[in-house]
């Protein structure tokens, strides 16, 4: 019978994490991060603070004939003030590429966002606690751990019943996403089931997610993060924020989409980069921002509160930024043959809204994540996508 004594402890190291750009060593261990120092130096606020270091996609990756594995993690949890706690994020493990078992972490630090306009928010620190898997295929395999999507964890101990070892590279392309909280998973059941994590298993990639909650706004150090970050694939999936934050006119929407893209490709000169536009959102098809939280029947929705009769000043819709995405990429194309574009409403359009209803009028559930997932892969990876795998 195995006991304590018997277990091998590993330091969690970069050399077993995936899907990450950065780390920082903290009292308890090391904490994850999806941008890197220099770009977190420049965060404007806690919403993208927060969201960048909640780690969407970032992974555990190593081999091993271990049963039983545990891993020690702080979570920091996150609540909004008068609602329910949401449950423990879930941490999938997958042997061999296929999910086979999950765990969660109770405990950790509770952050309470006390004003969901502002993102102000209160900090109560609690303990750390373990995520443990049992009766593992006894043989030789590779694990992956895949962190919960909404949930700050700090790593500080991976223990197993059997040695660890380091991956080599796969091979396999890297696929570097940018996108909004539905790309960073809002409403997703577990962080395998976040789209671009199902998009990305259907094509056979690594993924690097930089999808931030509320954050898909061009910022410059964003694209700064991009561009000095290895990949074989880029997609952008840009217009949801800037209209929900009423964050710009057109007059300085279309520049900055521009520079985004000037930026990336000053490290990514032809590498294959697809343009998304918003997915459908009938709140905001043809109405402007800002959103407004509704709390009507106790439940969270959201509504748009712009004028539409101000998209004649240069108020942005989704429509206005759909059409002028396109038109962006038609006037680089000449220049840039590696550029592409793809409608969102290809992903999620009219008949998947009236079998998947947005549930708070702006995020898919998890039905909703799945059929993104495929209709991406579909049109990206296979047949003339733009990600297509190209013979030698």
């Amino acid at each position: 019978m195995k006991t304590e004594h018997d277990w091998i402890t590993t330091p969690v190291t970069t050399d077993i994490l995936r899907g990450f750009l950065d780390v920082e060593a903290t009292a308890h261990g090391l904490l994850p991060h999806r941008l890197p120092a220099q770009a977190r130096r420049q965060i404007p606020d806690d919403q993208l603070a927060v969201a960048e270091a909640q780690p969407s996609g970032v992974r555990l990756v190593f081999r091993t004939r271990a049963t039983t594995i545990e891993l020690d993690t702080l979570p920091t949890k996150r609540v909004y003030l008068g609602f329910p706690a949401p449950a423990d994020g879930v941490y999938d493990l997958l042997v061999d590429g296929h999910l086979t078992a999950q765990a969660t972490v109770a405990g950790g630090n509770l952050r309470t966002i006390t004003d969901m306009v502002t993102q102000s928010a209160e900090l109560r620190e609690g303990p750390a606690g373990t995520a443990r898997f049992t009766d593992l295929p006894a043989r030789d395999k590779i694990v992956e751990i895949w962190l919960p999507h909404t949930e700050i964890t700090e790593l500080i101990a991976l223990r197993t019943n059997a040695p660890v070892e380091k991956v080599p590279d796969s091979g396999r392309r890297v696929w570097l996403h940018h996108g909004s909280s539905i790309s960073h998973g809002s409403n997703a059941a577990h962080p395998t089931a976040v789209w671009p994590a199902l998009a990305a298993a259907k094509g056979g990639v690594e993924l690097v997610n930089m999808g931030f909650s509320g954050s898909a706004l061009l910022d410059p150090f964003i694209a700064r993060a991009m561009r000095d970050t290895l990949a074989d694939l880029i997609s952008l999936k840009i217009g949801i924020n800037v209209v929900n934050t009423d964050a710009m006119r057109l007059r300085a929407f279309t520049p900055a989409v521009h520079g985004f893209l000037d930026t990336i490709r000053e490290g990514h000169p032809t590498t294959p980069v697809l343009l998304v536009s918003p997915i459908l959102c009938p709140i905001q098809e043809d109405t402007p921002g800002p959103l407004a939280p509704d709390f009507g029947g106790g439940v969270l929705r959201f509504k748009a509160t712009g004028d539409p009769a101000e998209r004649a000043a240069g108020r942005l819709t989704l429509n206005v930024i759909r059409d002028e995405l396109a038109r962006a990429v038609g006037r680089r194309a000449a220049d840039d043959p590696n550029l592409h574009y793809l409608d969102g409403r290809d992903l999620y359009g009219e008949s998947d809204y009236a079998e998947f209803p947005l549930p708070d009028e702006v995020h898919p559930d998890p039905a909703g994540h799945r059929r993104i997932g495929e209709n991406f892969a579909q049109l990206a990876f296979t047949g003339g996508g733009p990600f297509a795998d190209q013979p030698a």
